[in-house]
């Protein structure tokens, strides 16, 4: 009852994060990525205290026991801090970021750990809403961004392909990941074909 009480209250504050980081879906909100950012790392201090709390209730050698529990809204939250860092550097996040950006470890020997099974599910989230975003990032007139994700997303997917995956939901949350590329190759092959994608190129070689 208690650990539900606690995960009750994650899945609270991964929504808030949640509806702020995918405002930059909207028209202009490409223009302050950066305070978006700054809001939704305000929002994981709250939840590493809620971690904090989730991490009292139970006997530290039961993860496992429990681990059902929690499972869904780490791999949000996962998800949340991989879009949070994308934004901000776009790089990939590490499962050590992850694991300090959420108060928790990543070494399982040290307690309430991060799953290396949920880091990749909360990572493949990520590519979906990165799907989204070039297209979005078309429609909002930034035409160079989709081809940077599409770059991002080929390097994610070269790596996912080095990986023997044998859990079942992570197998499937992987064959969505095909998709994804597709769908962003289907963006940058749109804007070459209207010509777009060389005023990108200039316009992302004049900004440097």
């Amino acid at each position: 009852q208690e650990i539900r009480k606690v995960v009750q209250a994650l899945e609270q504050t991964a929504r808030e994060i949640l509806t702020l980081l995918q405002g930059v879906h909207q028209g202009a909100g490409f223009q302050d990525i950066p305070k978006k950012c700054q809001k939704a790392r305000e929002h994981f201090g709250t939840v590493r205290t809620q971690l904090e709390s989730l991490k009292t209730k139970f006997p530290a050698d039961q993860y496992y026991r429990f681990h059902e529990h929690w499972r869904f809204v780490l791999q949000r939250l996962v998800f949340l801090a991989a879009f949070l860092v994308y934004l901000e550097s776009e790089t990939l996040v590490t499962r050590e970021a992850v694991a300090e950006i959420l108060g928790i470890e990543a070494d399982r020997e040290r307690g309430f750990h991060l799953d290396i099974e949920d880091y990749l599910s909360g990572v493949l989230t990520l590519a979906s809403e990165l799907a989204r975003l070039a297209v979005n990032s078309v429609t909002a007139g930034d035409y160079s961004r989709p081809l940077r994700i599409s770059t991002f997303i080929n390097e994610l997917d070269s790596g996912f392909r080095l990986l023997n995956l044998k859990n079942d939901s992570l197998r499937k949350r992987y064959d969505g990941l095909k998709y994804d590329v597709k769908k962003i190759e289907e963006v940058v092959y749109d804007l070459s074909i209207r010509g777009l994608n060389k005023e990108a190129t200039v316009g992302a070689g004049g900004e440097k």
